[in-house]
C-alpha cells in the first residue's frame, strides 16, 4: 500500500486504494473522489455574517431580531449565544445552539457574528 493516498473520509481507515479516478475504501466500500472531497472540505468551513469562520464551542452574538416559531416573543439583536455547535446538511441552519429563554434551537449563520 502506498502512504501517499489519502485516509477515508468516512471511516478514517488507511487502506485506501485507488480504482480508475475513484479512491474506495475495502473496510467500509466508501467511494469518493478526491477533488471533490477537496471542495468539500473547503466549503464545510462555516463563516458568520462578517466572514469570520466559526467553530464548534464558540461564542456568538445575533445580528438582528429573529422570529421564533411558536413564540409570541422574539430574539432580539444582541443576544449572546454561547457554546455553539455546527451541524452540516440540516437545511440551511448551520448553528446547533441553545439561546436563553428559548431553549434548544437551530440558527443560520448569516444572522451570528462571532463573539
Amino acid at each position: 500500500m502506498s502512504g501517499s493516498l489519502p485516509p477515508c473520509p468516512k471511516c478514517a481507515s488507511e487502506y485506501t486504494y485507488e480504482l480508475g479516478s475513484l479512491m474506495v475504501c475495502p473496510e467500509c466500500a466508501h467511494e469518493w473522489s478526491p477533488e471533490e472531497a477537496a471542495a468539500e472540505a473547503e466549503a464545510a468551513v462555516i463563516k458568520d455574517a462578517n466572514g469570520t469562520p466559526l467553530a464548534d464551542g464558540d461564542t456568538v452574538t445575533v445580528i438582528r431580531d429573529l422570529k421564533v416559531k411558536g413564540s409570541s416573543t422574539s430574539i432580539k439583536v444582541g443576544t449572546k449565544v454561547k457554546n455553539i455547535r455546527l451541524v452540516q446538511g440540516v437545511g440551511d441552519h448551520d448553528i446547533d445552539c441553545k439561546v436563553d429563554g428559548f431553549g434548544p434551537m437551530q440558527l443560520k449563520s448569516s444572522v451570528v457574528k462571532k463573539g
